[in-house]
């Protein structure tokens, strides 16, 4: 079990401004370096330093060392210049390929707790996002929504709703702060799976995904849906990339907790195995007339919708898990 990053509650706030301008991932963008994690690292290093030779690597993640940005493979820092943008480029089996040899031939050292965890894109990287591809999904909009036949006819067409969501560079990662509009008086976050797709089009692995949302602005018109889904801070992702193959993600449990004041205001959880969409078809949609030479995440809709009572507020700790990854954020 990948679980070296759920004990980590801590939200350090190094320089990012609330009005939610999000910078090129840097030190300075709110990373995270929680005392709790550091000594995750440590374990997980040493497990991984106990693997076998040759064992192909399953989990990508970003950080921020020594004044550089650098990606790692179980917690082993790859070589410098071996990034997301360069393994998305190949085919799966080279990718995999290339990062066996990296495990067998470098000595990167592995990551300490002074390292900063970043998420897990580059700043060339886009992230896409899908919609009503879970019932409850389809449920929660069409009681939003002055258009409910909208979302009922795309739940049962053949051509999936995608929308874009997040360039890499806007990206927040696992501990970083997310926002929630001014404008709009109805706000939740929705837990996704989400896909990491290389230039080929190829499923090679997943991470957390939290696509925020105004209900109130979707619910007014459809159409303006990318200013409900599209803002500084909607977009979270992490807290790393674990590579698999597309037939390990049709049963993932997803579960979603929202804290206020310490005490749980919401809990929900469901199995992407109730996902209505096949996700093969999903990636070959969006990379049907789009080119990507990096590679692309496409976050996969959510199953788990708060009650119409219910909207964040600032200071709501967010955590989502799914499969083996813990993603937590703090609304700011």
């Amino acid at each position: 079990m990948i679980t070296w990053l759920r004990d980590s509650q801590e939200f350090p706030v190094l320089g990012q401004r609330n009005s939610g301008i999000a910078a090129p991932a840097c030190p300075l963008n709110e990373p995270q370096r929680p005392r709790e994690a550091g000594r995750a690292y440590e374990a997980k290093a040493a497990q991984a330093k106990s693997m076998p030779a040759g064992e192909v690597a399953v989990l990508l993640s970003r950080y921020f060392v020594d004044g550089h940005l650098n990606w790692g493979v179980d917690a082993r820092l790859l070589p410098p210049g071996m990034n997301l943008k360069v393994l998305l480029a190949l085919r799966r089996d080279d990718m995999q390929s290339l990062l066996q040899v990296a495990k067998e031939r470098t000595a990167g050292r592995t990551v300490r707790a002074s390292d900063v965890l970043l998420p897990p894109v580059e700043a060339e990287h886009e992230v896409w996002g899908s919609g009503v591809t879970y019932l409850r999904s389809r449920e929660a909009r069409e009681a939003e929504s002055a258009s409910a036949d909208v979302y009922a006819a795309v739940y049962e067409a053949d051509r999936p709703e995608i929308f874009f969501k997040a360039s890499g560079w806007r990206v927040r990662g696992h501990g970083q702060t997310v926002r929630i509009r001014p404008d709009s008086d109805w706000n939740v976050p929705e837990p996704e799976l989400t896909l990491v797709i290389n230039a080929h089009g190829e499923i090679v692995g997943y991470t957390v995904g939290n696509d925020m949302s105004s209900r109130q602005i979707e619910g007014e018109n459809p159409l303006y849906l990318p200013q409900a889904k599209t803002y500084n801070g909607s977009c979270a992702v992490g807290p790393s990339i674990v590579l698999c193959a597309p037939d390990e993600l049709t049963a993932l449990s997803v579960s979603l907790r929202i804290e206020r004041a310490g005490a749980v205001a919401f809990q929900g959880d469901i199995a992407t195995s109730q996902m209505k969409r096949r996700l093969p078809d999903l990636a070959q949609y969006l990379y049907r007339e789009l080119d990507f030479p990096y590679g692309a995440l496409l976050m996969t809709g959510t199953g788990i919708v708060p009650p119409d009572d219910f909207t964040l507020t600032r200071g709501d700790v967010i955590t989502i898990e799914i499969g083996d990854l813990l993603l937590r954020n703090q609304v700011a």
